[in-house]
């Protein structure tokens, strides 16, 4: 019943997500979405990461539930980086929209390789789980070093 609830909120939330630019009312809307989207990301990526470093018990199935929402999400908050959300309460760089290409080349290699994560997840397996693991959190940081602030 779980995997089918979690399964039904995310296909719930990629399907609200593809017109989710036209939504947005204003661009603090957006800039409240894309960070909601990130924070929700972090927080399952972040439950796979402290099972990978030894800060949890590993727990293979939540592993697998955990990184699969993470690489849902990694999908939605590209739509809330549009025109004038770069004012406001926002952590993001003035590069995201200077060099809008190399931004959006950094969030794609990210959605792969979080994808590549979840797809290693979902056979159980640690050690596999630590190797896919490595890659997909550096993408992270490297998005964080280049195109946010602190």
């Amino acid at each position: 019943m779980k995997k089918t609830l979690n399964l039904l909120m995310s296909t719930l939330a990629v399907c609200l997500a593809m017109p989710a630019a036209a939504q947005f009312a204003k661009p603090e809307d957006a800039i409240k979405y894309r960070k909601a989207a990130f924070t929700v990301m972090s927080t399952h990526f972040g439950r796979v990461g402290a099972m990978v470093n030894g800060r949890a018990p590993f727990d293979a199935k939540a592993a697998a539930e955990n990184a699969e929402l993470a690489a849902t999400m990694s999908k939605l908050h590209w739509t809330a980086f549009g025109e004038g959300t770069d004012k406001g309460e926002t952590r993001a760089k003035p590069e995201v929209w200077k060099d809008n290409a190399k931004f959006k080349e950094a969030a794609e290699k990210m959605q792969v390789e979080v994808g590549k994560l979840a797809s290693t997840a979902k056979g159980g397996n640690l050690d596999a789980i630590k190797t896919a693991f490595g890659p997909a959190a550096a993408s992270c940081k490297s998005c964080h070093d280049n195109f946010r602030k602190d």
